[in-house]
């Protein structure tokens, strides 16, 4: 295997510099281009209804992941947005590619199914923007150019398929807002299906009365996912020494980025969380009887109860991960590979807390979107919508 891990980082960062001082990564054009030179266009452009005014419309982001499908569409608030739809379904997009470096047929086919959806979706809303993204499994794949043609042909949505560097920005706008103001900033992590993000994050409070402003140290992209992890190593029955070379075969990929980030104080630190990894944690640990998203999002985790669930998770057998109602069956032999990523981030940055988050890239393309239209600064005005014909 080829190691792909990508590593950013600014410079020296043993003080606290102010804003102007920390480099981030270049922002792109919401409407910009992929990797592959896809333009991202919107619902309008593909198909779907008319732009409306900011202060009219909502705003859509979407979200085509190596394991999952998922859409969010919002309208802004005073300080923040709500959302007032959303879709999520497991695809499964990237199974087999570790193997055949091509997107399966049935993978394909369930992908579009889900995304049709989505299209519905959006073109029953007044959309003001919307961003439409691809990520780890369509940007290796052999095949994911073609792909994302037919996403469109069939779908009228274009998708864009966007780096890791993209991928790393939108999570952090995403999860800023659960950064603990009064620490020295956190380690996000995003465990993905095909890829893994880790950030070393700052937030800054913006003067636009919307959510803080993500400020990036540092950061790294993996090509691990808990879908590539469990292909590799197995996710039904998982033994101790099969756990330990999950995380064996990670933590390399975190060395460049250690070593970016220089001479840091974990305890000054926390770890912040997005993914179905973490969240699965949460509600094992809370013991939910079923999932819900208000107890787990913005929950504070100790690193000895972190292991408690882990070490739960690695004893369970099979049929009791699937019956867990925080985990399911479709789940179920990928939550060991996700634990395994977070050991190793874990023994990287040995922080005292974890903070979990329920959001992520979609978030971070709603804020993204919705602060380029300015809509939390009084007495911008709105551009003109267009209408149907």
């Amino acid at each position: 295997m080829v190691d792909e891990t990508q590593t950013w980082a600014g410079p020296p960062t043993t003080e606290r510099s102010s804003r102007e001082d920390r480099p981030q990564p270049h922002a792109r054009h919401r409407h910009g281009r992929g990797r592959r030179g896809h333009a991202a266009h919107s619902p309008a452009e593909a198909g779907g209804p008319a732009r409306a005014r900011p202060s009219e419309g909502c705003y859509a982001a979407l979200d085509l992941g190596t394991n999952n499908c998922r859409l969010l569409v919002a309208r802004p608030t005073a300080n923040g947005f709500r959302v007032v739809d959303a879709f999520s379904r497991i695809v499964r997009l990237g199974e087999g590619l570790i193997g055949s470096g091509r997107l399966g047929e049935a993978a394909m086919d369930r992908a579009v199914d889900a995304l049709g959806v989505c299209a519905a979706k959006i073109r029953s809303r007044h959309i003001a923007g919307a961003r439409l993204i691809a990520t780890e499994a369509c940007r290796s794949a052999l095949n994911g150019a073609d792909f994302i043609r037919r996403v469109e042909r069939e779908t009228g949505l274009a998708l864009e398929i966007v780096d890791r560097e993209t991928e790393a920005r939108l999570a952090a706008a995403g999860c800023t807002p659960l950064v603990d103001p009064y620490s020295d900033g956190a380690v996000l992590f995003d465990i993905g299906g095909g890829s893994t993000e880790v950030v070393w994050l700052d937030r800054v409070e913006t003067c636009d009365g919307g959510p803080p402003a993500a400020i990036i140290r540092a950061w790294v992209s993996v090509p691990l996912g808990v879908v590539t992890v469990a292909e590799r190593h197995g996710g039904v029955k998982v033994t101790r020494d099969d756990f330990e070379a999950m995380v064996t075969e990670f933590s390399p990929h975190l060395d460049g980025f250690v070593k970016a980030v220089g001479p840091h104080n974990c305890g000054r630190l926390h770890l912040l969380g997005t993914s179905g990894t973490v969240t699965t944690i949460a509600g094992v640990h809370l013991d939910l009887p079923r999932y819900d998203r208000s107890q787990v999002d913005g929950t504070w985790l100790g690193a000895e109860q972190v292991r408690v669930v882990v070490d739960r998770l690695i004893e369970m057998p099979f049929s009791e991960r699937a019956a867990n109602p925080c985990i399911g069956v479709e789940r179920a032999d990928l939550v060991l590979a996700g634990c395994a990523i977070l050991e190793a981030v874990r023994r990287a940055f040995p922080c005292d807390r974890l903070r979990v988050a329920d959001r992520g890239l979609r978030e971070g393309i709603l804020v993204e979107l919705m602060r380029a239209d300015g809509v939390w600064r009084e007495g911008v005005e709105a551009p003109v919508a267009r209408t149907n014909t």
